[in-house]
């Protein structure tokens, strides 16, 4: 859970159960945070709420004391089953969902209620197990989600209270039909509480709420200050064959940072990634691709420290609390303007100020208008001057590690026995290496018409059984 500016408002000013109160000292909070102060008089005495606020004011926190206060106000219903949650999140990536139930653990310390938390990529059957036991609060992803209800390892039929959290987000992930077949499954608006949060509420997500949702009401904090008040931002105008010298040199000349620097690209972060180490400075990927365990320590590495820098896609963009970040630095900037509003909010959190760096390269340069227009401001421009160009080596370009596939063999892929193809370092811009030459494309060709021929007694043209492959 994330500080930032505060309120007069006190959370013990609300007639919440003292348990509660109790988990919000550990944590220590004592005043709310302008989101909070709007929302908790709305929704703790049960009304449905849509949040609009920056990322980082403090959303989780709002919700999580409106439902713990619920759960502890109301009685189950008698006929409810163990395998009946009172309470569901939804969270669109499987990051926001860890953050979302760690949270949650300390904030429930002293009420005891039980805790699920499900998300694809790891432990299905530990997950599954949780959830035969029975939950009071669920958290999760939707497509895990769903795939244990299709399963009946647990039913919708008592849910007190429905949140969805990053909402905008579940668009742009394509999760919205995911999000109506769960809501469809809860008892109808009316007889449960539902919550919306996201950084931005546009016309979809609006109708979303209003069409699962029992009349919501409104709640934006700071509408017209899109990007976060404490963040300083600059970009650099640059070539793309500069970029590289350009990061290797700004991050040498920053001490004791912690620096997330997005790209577009998973191709792109792995480039970045091999040059950085190459040069002496310690980072890691996270992309949609690294294995789900992989991530989750990563991250922990990055927020307690031990990682300085992270080369991250937009997977780390939204609803991640990572303290004390303070550089991002856009090496590609977003094609989405909102995506870029998202990136810097992973600096200058709880109240703290923080550095966002943009590079703004031939490929991406379309994108600067669009960014400006969405945040109303235009971003300052600095000067790329000699002293702040790192020299390259392209002989230290570290190769990313990569993860054999059952078939990379017989494809003849990688280092195996089938195929010579050797890793060489990719260039950050331009076109990718092609996977295969036209001889050994023929090559391919003449192998599996003598396999057909093989094992049909054919001649692999007109006798053979096996239709030819096209």
């Amino acid at each position: 859970m994330t500080q930032t500016h505060l309120t007069d408002t006190r959370f013990d000013s609300f007639d919440l159960d003292p348990r509660i109160l109790q988990g919000l000292q550990d944590t220590g909070f004592t005043h709310c945070t302008p989101i909070q102060a709007e929302i908790l008089p709305l929704a703790l005495p049960g009304r449905d709420v849509a949040g609009q606020a920056q990322t980082g004011t403090g959303k989780t926190a709002a919700f999580l004391v409106t439902a713990l206060q619920r759960l502890v106000t109301y009685e189950p219903h008698p006929q409810r089953r163990v395998n009946q949650p009172r309470v569901i999140i939804v969270a669109p990536t499987r990051e926001l969902a860890v953050q979302i139930h760690r949270d949650t653990v300390v904030l429930n310390r002293h009420t005891g209620f039980r805790l699920g938390l499900v998300y694809g990529g790891t432990g299905y059957q530990e997950q599954r197990d949780v959830l035969n036991a029975g939950v009071d609060i669920l958290v999760g992803t939707p497509g895990r989600l769903i795939d244990y209800y299709k399963q009946g390892v647990f039913d919708l039929r008592a849910v007190e209270v429905a949140v969805i959290d990053e909402a905008d987000r579940m668009f742009d992930l394509g999760f919205i039909r995911d999000i109506r077949y769960l809501l469809r499954r809860m008892p109808p608006p009316t007889k449960r509480q539902g919550m919306l949060f996201s950084a931005t509420l546009s016309y979809r997500v609006t109708e979303l709420a209003y069409e699962h949702m029992n009349h919501p009401h409104p709640v934006k904090i700071q509408p017209d200050q899109v990007t976060a008040d404490r963040v300083s931002q600059h970009c650099f105008m640059i070539a793309n064959d500069e970029k590289i010298p350009l990061l290797v040199g700004l991050l040498r000349g920053l001490e004791q940072a912690r620096v997330i620097v997005f790209a577009n690209t998973k191709r792109a972060t792995e480039a970045i990634w091999g040059y950085l180490e190459g040069h002496g400075l310690h980072a890691a990927v996270l992309s949609g691709d690294v294995p789900q365990k992989k991530r989750l320590r990563l991250l922990k590495q990055f927020q307690e420290g031990a990682l300085p820098i992270l080369v991250a896609t937009d997977v780390a963009a939204r609803g991640l609390h990572i303290p004390d970040v303070t550089h991002v630095i856009n090496y590609d900037l977003p094609e989405d303007a909102e995506d870029y509003v998202h990136r810097i909010g992973r600096t200058a959190r709880a109240g703290a100020a923080g550095d966002a760096v943009s590079f703004v390269c031939e490929t991406y340069a379309f994108c600067l208008p669009d960014i400006e227009a969405f945040i109303g401001a235009k971003i300052a421009v600095r000067p790329v001057t000699p002293d702040l160009l790192a020299e390259i080596d392209p002989a230290r370009f570290v190769r990313t590690p990569r993860r054999r596939h059952p078939q990379d063999k017989r494809r003849g892929h990688g280092h195996g026995h089938g195929g010579r193809h050797k890793s060489r370092p990719k260039a950050v811009e331009g076109e990718p290496h092609k996977a295969e030459t036209k001889e050994t494309e023929g090559a391919g060709v003449k192998q599996r018409r003598r396999r057909r021929r093989r094992k049909t007694g054919g001649t692999g043209d007109g006798d053979s059984t096996v239709a030819p492959r096209s």
